[in-house]
């Protein structure tokens, strides 16, 4: 070798030398600082500690409603379990390929975008790791300097050594940002497609990938033609990753993109209010409500108030009272219609329950021997220590058994009986029922509460009534299942009124028309109109469910003409048939109940035994067909029936006297079963002529023969 040589090699190995040292010094330097750096970094939040939607669950954890996060965002809680795996392996194969190989940063992919952003002179898009933007997302900073970009790959690191893949993964889910105050998945997948994430088709998963790139360019409302275009790449990238086949891809990418957002979940909206109210801290509230039943009859009631005038309401519950959870409950037909004051909750406003409350007077005169449902009592005028009550209809019916006086409603036998058991001790059966009923003046109770001199709401009506659907079993009703206060009084312990008498009042209440005109026995109903026509009531069960329905204007203003028969019971016939074409059969008689109907009634409970009173005479009336007249016309609506023969009336008979039980005979064919229940409703299949025959135990006969029209 030269000197030349020589000389030049040994430069270069100075230089060599000096070049490694720079580099070594560099490494070891970039390498402090990023132990620095990494080491300096803030403890990434927990999961837990997201800021996330407040959310109110149906008793199948369906959404009923959610409320924006603290920083007024949708941000919904969500699960991998609860996404479509296919959602899952399309934002992979688009977004992040290699993410559960990498440790937070994919080289590879950096080193791509590293050189596109040479050849473009800027930073492009490229190169992030899912991991990498969780980091971003979770720091709420944009990543288009270098600086921005180091911080973002430290933090990814970071977030893998603290969190798990599927963790991170989530966080994804949760903080994506998919178009205004939208993040996650599953807010997404509400507003834009209308379901929840768990089943989408390929066309929706690709969307749903797609929109977090630029959110706000291809937003749907906005831009449906750039998220469609979007939609297509990411339908072309699963094609090439082999999840989808080129077929399924070409099928999704014919398919529209919609232009309109859905409304996010409201259901049950005033339960739902008093759930985040009752515990502010919860982040999930789970609640009784069945969802399709309460949206069901959320629509029923909005159907319903379209034939009142504004500003009146209503208000419906329907409980399971074998288990006493609530499973609709609608406080006005519409939260956001200020014109019928729908924000209030018509379900918890204390109102007079008008007649509702007289069963609770028959059972107890029923528990205290006072009379038996075929005992007689004279409905007459009447002056109880100047209280002078009358029907609603200003007239009087005579001498009519006790079961008749119920089902017809009759004001005067109601507060008789009321005298004879006690207004304190009325209110004291109620408040077994774990309602607390509302005074004017706290004063003493009168008799004016037999007609609804108090206040109860809906909710404690219908309570009261699962009472009596329970043979007289008290049941707290209750619409939270965890997370949230209650605001109803526990039960006492002992039954509101006896297994005998709750099945008497139940035994006469089914004997009410029912929605078919038959005498199916299949609903026990009462009705209720407040003083003034302020409040209509209609409150009925079967052998698991119990309704209560309300009408009138919640700001206690009149509403003329306006009955619990004419306003309420149709609506408690319609909840009803929601819940089913067939009945849950009622409870069984006690043995006790079943003979008393059986035996003839006692001489000394021939009339009901009221205080103050000179003994009624001991011998009934003879057997007579009280209503409709021999040789009367009815008009039952046979003829020109546009619905047929089921949208005609039934026809009523009513007859009293005579000694129970009765066979009737219609046009000379006996019907299949006797009965003790003086009145017949029958439905008549043709216009004509119809022989009506009443046969008593003791052979006495009544006839009447009448013209249906």
């Amino acid at each position: 070798m030269s000197g030349r040589s020589m000389r030049m090699w040994q430069v270069g190995r100075r230089w060599i030398f000096i070049a490694s040292l720079t580099f070594t010094v560099a490494a070891l330097g970039i390498g402090l600082k990023v132990y620095r750096d990494f080491g300096a970094l803030t403890q990434p939040p927990p999961i837990a500690d997201l800021s996330l939607s407040v959310v109110v669950l149906d008793r199948n954890d369906q959404l009923l409603r959610a409320f924006t996060s603290q920083d007024e965002k949708w941000r919904l809680p969500i699960e991998l379990k609860d996404v479509d795996p296919l959602y899952l392996k399309m934002l992979l194969a688009f977004e992040d390929k290699r993410f559960f190989e990498h440790d937070g940063i994919d080289f590879i992919a950096l080193a791509r975008s590293g050189l596109s952003s040479l050849r473009q002179g800027r930073i492009v898009s490229g190169g992030s790791t899912l991991t990498m933007q969780v980091a971003r997302l979770l720091s709420e900073t944009p990543t288009r300097t270098l600086s921005r970009k180091y911080d973002q790959m430290l933090r990814a690191v970071q977030l893998e050594k603290t969190f798990s893949k599927d963790e991170i993964l989530q966080m994804y889910l949760l903080r994506a940002p998919f178009g205004g105050n939208l993040e996650g998945v599953r807010a997404a997948s509400l507003t834009w497609l209308g379901k929840e994430p768990r089943r989408l088709t390929p066309a929706e998963a690709a969307l749903l990938v797609a929109l977090p790139q630029s959110p706000e360019a291809r937003r749907p409302d906005r831009a449906p033609e750039n998220a469609k275009r979007a939609r297509n790449r990411v339908l072309e990238r699963a094609v090439a990753a082999g999840v989808l086949t080129a077929e399924e891809a070409s099928a999704a990418a014919r398919e529209a993109v919609r232009n309109r957002r859905f409304a996010m979940p409201l259901i049950a909206p005033h339960e739902s209010r008093r759930a985040r109210l009752s515990d502010r801290d919860a982040a999930v509230h789970r609640l009784t409500i069945e969802r399709d039943l309460q949206a069901s009859l959320e629509k029923f009631a909005r159907q319903g108030i379209g034939t009142y005038a504004e500003p009146i309401s209503l208000a419906i519950i329907v409980a399971d009272h074998q288990s006493g959870e609530i499973l609709a409950s609608i406080g006005s037909p519409d939260l956001l219609n200020g014109s019928r004051l729908g924000h209030v909750d018509m379900t918890r406003a204390k109102r007079s329950p008008g007649s509702t409350l007289k069963p609770f007077i028959y059972g107890l005169a029923f528990e205290e021997g006072i009379g038996l449902p075929d005992s007689f009592i004279v409905d007459r005028a009447t002056n109880i220590g100047g209280y002078q009550p009358t029907n609603f209809d200003l007239t009087y019916q005579g001498t009519v058994t006790l079961r008749e006086a119920l089902q017809l409603s009759l004001n005067t036998p109601a507060v008789q009986l009321l005298e004879a058991v006690g207004p304190a001790r009325l209110i004291a059966r109620l408040k077994r029922a774990g309602v607390r009923p509302v005074i004017k003046d706290d004063t003493a109770p009168g008799l004016a509460i037999s007609l609804g001199g108090l206040g109860l709401s809906l909710n404690e009506l219908t309570q009261t009534y699962a009472a009596l659907a329970r043979g007289g079993r008290p049941v707290s009703l209750r619409v939270c299942r965890r997370n949230c206060a209650s605001a109803a009084t526990a039960p006492v312990p002992v039954a509101v009124l006896s297994a005998k008498a709750s099945w008497f009042v139940g035994d006469i209440l089914t004997g009410l028309p029912q929605a078919t005109g038959a005498e199916t026995g299949e609903i026990a109903y009462k009705t209720g109109t407040a003083y003034g026509y302020r409040d209509a009531w209609a409150l009925g069960f079967d052998g698991r469910h119990t309704v209560g329905i309300w009408v009138g204007r919640p700001d206690g203003s009149p509403v003329p003409g306006q009955t619990g028969a004419k306003s309420a019971v149709p609506l408690l016939f319609g909840v009803f048939q929601k819940l089913g074409p067939k009945r849950a059969p009622m409870i069984k008689a006690p043995p006790e109940a079943r003979l008393a109907l059986e035996r003839e009634v006692p001489g000394p409970l021939r009339f009901a035994r009221l205080p103050g009173r000179p003994v009624q005479a001991q011998q009934a009336e003879g057997l007579q067909i009280a209503y409709p007249p021999d040789g009367a016309e009815l008009d039952l609506g046979l003829v020109g029936a546009s619905g047929g023969i089921n949208s005609s009336q039934p026809m009523i008979v009513k007859f009293k006297g005579g000694t129970a039980p009765f066979s009737i005979l219609v046009n000379g064919a006996p019907l299949p079963e006797k009965t003790r229940k003086r009145q017949l409703v029958w439905q008549p299949d043709s216009p004509g002529f119809a022989n009506v025959t009443i046969l008593d135990a003791k052979g006495s006969s009544a006839r009447v023969s009448v013209l249906l029209r």
